[in-house]
């Protein structure tokens, strides 16, 4: 099956109904994390069918839960986003928002910013900084395969804005790592996922600051 099959193949799966041109960005952003992946160490997936599944598949899925929860719009700030998982994923399909992606390491930041500029995304930019830097408030932070949730929550609640929400990607539940959270974090809804193709659980951790102090 080819890569355009076998993503028409999960966004039907998904549910998700994308505009040509959306599906031609994700595959051009496939493309980029190839060619970047032979002289840096973007990801440890290199085959482009896994990389389908493992990552574009992976991300698309937080799509529709992102629309439910945080609308159309909004600002998102994706920590330690690395290769841009999920948050080049949400910039292409979710053109209202906006997608910060904030990696400590420069030529992951820098890669982010060629594909903003390559995929012509100006909702999408690349942040080299310490996620405890970045201070400007956004609606949703999120994070895939980052670290544990109280580091994640810990790191970036500056970054938090007001009513905000934090979006955890994580495999299977990991209630130690929700029983290890701050007092004052709340975790108020753990939304399984289905990704086509892909044989392992996934969820999303949804976690926002407690209203009533815990």
């Amino acid at each position: 099956m080819s890569l355009r099959a076998g993503l028409d193949a999960g966004l039907a799966a998904l549910g998700l109904s994308l505009q040509p041109a959306q599906v031609e960005q994700l595959l051009g952003y496939l493309d980029l994390i190839g060619k970047w992946n032979r002289v840096y160490n973007l990801t440890a997936v290199r085959d482009p069918g896994e990389m389908l599944t493992h990552h574009l598949l992976d991300s698309l899925a937080v799509l529709a839960p992102l629309r439910r929860q945080g609308g159309d719009s909004g600002r998102l700030l994706d920590v330690g986003s690395g290769a841009g998982l999920p948050g080049v994923v949400v910039a292409i399909g979710c053109p209202g928002w906006q997608v910060d992606c904030v990696d400590a390491v420069g030529k992951k930041a820098a890669f982010i910013q060629q594909v903003a500029a390559a995929l012509k995304l100006p909702n999408l930019r690349g942040i080299h900084a310490r996620v405890e830097a970045v201070r400007s408030p956004y609606e949703v932070v999120s994070s895939r395969a980052f670290s544990s949730l109280a580091d994640f929550v810990q790191g970036s609640r500056q970054a938090l804005a007001g009513q905000g929400v934090w979006l955890a990607m994580k495999g299977r539940r990991p209630q130690e790592e929700m029983d290890a959270l701050p007092e004052d974090i709340e975790v108020f809804h753990v939304e399984q996922l289905t990704v086509p193709g892909l044989g392992a659980e996934r969820c999303i951790v949804w976690m926002r600051p407690a209203r009533h102090g815990g």
